[in-house]
């Protein structure tokens, strides 16, 4: 009789355990029907009541993990591709999920101790070299960002930052070089462009960053008064006058009596060789305060780069006196001192 007990209750739990796997099974395979169908919050539903009836189902849990992560409850995806590695160690489709996951949330210790696990995971070695970047370890980043690009020379996300990266290390070749293969590969990311456009002015080549201001704006990037003054300014120095004034001069709109503003265009006129433009805007300064001694000590050097020296000397040395602090100025610029 004890033996035939114990044989009933075996056939009893076996016959449960069956019926569980069966009902489990059949909420797996409708959470599947639903994600097909892109139903994905029927789909969620179904497999959570997978996992409350089997709660080792792996396959549940990675399946509800990419469900979730198809809905943008990515909190909700972690927490169920944590639980296939919990059930599953070296499950690597939930660990590349994760590394995905986590890198795109800005974890990127977890990211990238991920990726060393996931090596031959798509994406891991772009992943490993964009986080060596935002880490700031450029000599990681340039080594492992070549490497990637080495594969995929179509990458313009790595390209970009292998640009960036050249710059944090004071690379100019290397910055622009990438940052035109960025550009060139992505016509839509207008940031890029005005960064380009930027890096060319600090370059001194003011005809490439007027083209690449020009392609930032035809992109959709913000006309602000900061960009308009860096396109204003970058006409200027490459020539085009009157497309960089105009152009300020809405500027000074904006910003009535901004005397820096004005300041910079006599500058920029006096470093073009352009005298009588410049004297235009050292007498705007005056009129504004005839005891702004900056200009007219500006005007001053402009009076001697047209050849009448005595007056351009005396206006320096008028302006030394109200601020003697001018005199420096004078002798990186060589001018003499009036008699």
């Amino acid at each position: 009789m004890k033996n035939l007990l114990t044989a009933l209750l075996l056939i009893l739990a076996f016959t449960a355990s069956a019926q569980t796997t069966d009902s489990a099974q059949y909420f797996y395979n409708r959470g599947l029907e639903f994600k097909e169908a892109k139903l994905y919050s029927k789909a969620a539903k179904s497999l959570e009541k997978a996992i409350a009836i089997d709660p080792k189902f792996t396959a549940a849990y990675l399946q509800n993990g990419y469900i979730n992560a198809a809905m943008y409850k990515n909190s909700a995806a972690i927490a169920n591709f944590s639980k296939v590695r919990e059930l599953e160690p070296g499950n690597m489709m939930a660990i590349k999920e994760l590394m995905e996951l986590y890198y795109n949330y800005r974890q990127f210790a977890k990211a990238l101790e991920l990726a060393q696990l996931c090596k031959d995971c798509a994406n891991a070695q772009k992943i490993t070299a964009l986080i060596y970047y935002q880490q700031e370890d450029y000599a990681k980043a340039e080594k492992a960002l070549l490497a990637v690009l080495a594969k995929n020379s179509n990458d313009a996300e790595v390209a970009y930052a292998l640009g960036r990266t050249y710059m944090e290390m004071e690379q100019q070749k290397g910055t622009i070089e990438y940052y035109e293969k960025a550009v060139a590969l992505d016509t839509t990311k207008a940031i890029w462009m005005n960064e380009l456009g930027v890096i060319y002015f600090a370059a001194g080549n003011f005809r490439k960053a007027v083209v690449y201001f020009n392609k930032a704006a035809a992109a959709g990037f913000q006309q602000s008064n900061g960009f308009n003054e860096n396109l204003g300014f970058a006409y200027l120095y490459s020539g085009e006058y009157d497309k960089g004034e105009k152009l300020l001069l809405t500027v000074l709109e904006r910003k009535p009596g901004n005397k820096e503003l004005i300041r910079d265009i006599a500058d920029a006129y006096y470093d073009s060789k352009n005298y009588d433009k410049a004297l235009d805007y050292c007498q705007k300064l005056l009129e504004a305060d005839d005891k702004d001694a900056k200009a007219l000590y500006q005007a001053g050097l402009c009076f001697v780069k047209k050849g009448q020296k005595d007056k351009g000397q005396a206006m320096c040395d008028k302006a030394i006196e109200m601020d003697p602090s001018l005199s420096n100025m004078r002798r990186q610029q060589n001018i003499a001192p009036g008699l």
